[in-house]
């Protein structure tokens, strides 16, 4: 094993004790794992003080060129997954994963430099590539309808994704965040909070979420239905008691979606709607971006500040100067 590998090592271990989520460092891995590959094929690099700006704009351009899944980390693993088999194997990288891959390039070598492992950072002048803003995916109100009609409330588990997907709707929270409520130390019925703990956010650091009066009915029914049958400390278990897993969660919601005819559809669009709902209905951006548990208002708009022409039409009737001027 190259040096380059163990320092990577260092780097993911240093990211776990950070107390990253640990979808984060496994994409970290990935990418840093495809690179350290490339460099070391085309220019049998073996330590990362090696690596200069050219070599990783030569891997950038190479990301671009070659197609999906006809490199591995591990060769042992095309067995197991047969890449080939994909339908679309060999297709062009989407220049929004090129991007992931350059921030998370940079993440590692920015903790090399900081760190003093190396003289030189080579990811300082590299930017990532420009691409067209896509619209979040939005849920009109009859297709939302539709969703919710779709479950059947007889079943433990699809009145457990029913709740799950107001709440999520009705909050913002993200899914992760959703799936480690503990209802009797998380969630406030008189003051209709959720506190969310470090722990258990993408940005590490405490926050509250708030829900409305309806969804507090909705809330307590399920708590009293889940007692009855189940003895379990998550708010939302499984039907063993155990903490329901993301996975899970997107494996149900793509079944859902399937019903009402929509395959694309998947459970952080219901974050979505709930910031475009939330700016539509007069919320500002600085207030969402709290809620939302974002870093900073930046990050919010480059998110969410996607409203259309419609959408603004109908804000703007809500706000004329002239028509709410008292006469």
């Amino acid at each position: 094993m190259e040096k380059i590998d163990l320092e990577i090592d260092d780097f993911i271990n240093y990211c776990s004790y950070k107390g990253l989520a640990p979808k984060t460092y496994a994409s970290y891995e990935q990418s840093l794992r495809l690179l350290v590959i490339y460099l070391k094929e085309k220019f049998e690099i073996t330590k990362t003080d090696q690596v200069k700006e050219k070599h990783l704009k030569d891997y950038i351009e190479n990301l671009k060129e070659r197609g999906k899944y006809t490199v591995v980390y591990n060769e042992k693993s095309k067995k197991i997954n047969n890449p080939q088999n994909r339908g679309d194997f060999g297709k062009k990288v989407e220049l929004v994963t090129i991007n992931n891959y350059t921030r998370n390039m940079r993440v590692y070598f920015n903790y090399m430099y900081d760190n003093r492992l190396i003289k030189q950072n080579p990811m300082k002048n590299i930017k990532t590539i420009k691409t067209p803003r896509k619209v979040k995916d939005y849920l009109e109100d009859d297709m939302f309808n539709r969703l919710l009609k779709c479950f059947d409330l007889s079943k433990f588990h699809e009145y457990r994704d029913y709740v799950i997907t107001e709440l999520i709707f009705d909050t913002g929270m993200r899914i992760g965040e959703c799936l480690s409520i503990r209802d009797e130390t998380d969630i406030n019925f008189t003051e209709r909070t959720i506190f969310l703990p470090a722990e258990n956010t993408k940005g590490k650091k405490d926050r509250y979420v708030f829900f409305s009066v309806q969804m507090a009915t909705e809330l307590k029914r399920w708590l009293q239905y889940r007692d009855r049958y189940k003895d379990s400390e998550y708010c939302f278990c499984t039907i063993r008691g155990t903490q329901l897993h993301e996975r899970s969660f997107e494996s149900n919601f793509t079944v859902y979606g399937e019903r009402i005819g929509k395959k694309d559809i998947h459970p952080h669009m219901l974050r979505n709607n709930f910031a475009k709902r939330f700016l539509m209905n007069g919320g500002d951006i600085y207030t969402l971006s709290k809620i939302l548990g974002h870093s900073s208002v930046k990050v919010t708009e480059e998110c969410y500040l996607d409203l259309e022409t419609e959408d603004l039409r109908r804000k703007y009737q809500r706000y004329s100067p002239l028509m709410n001027m008292k006469k």
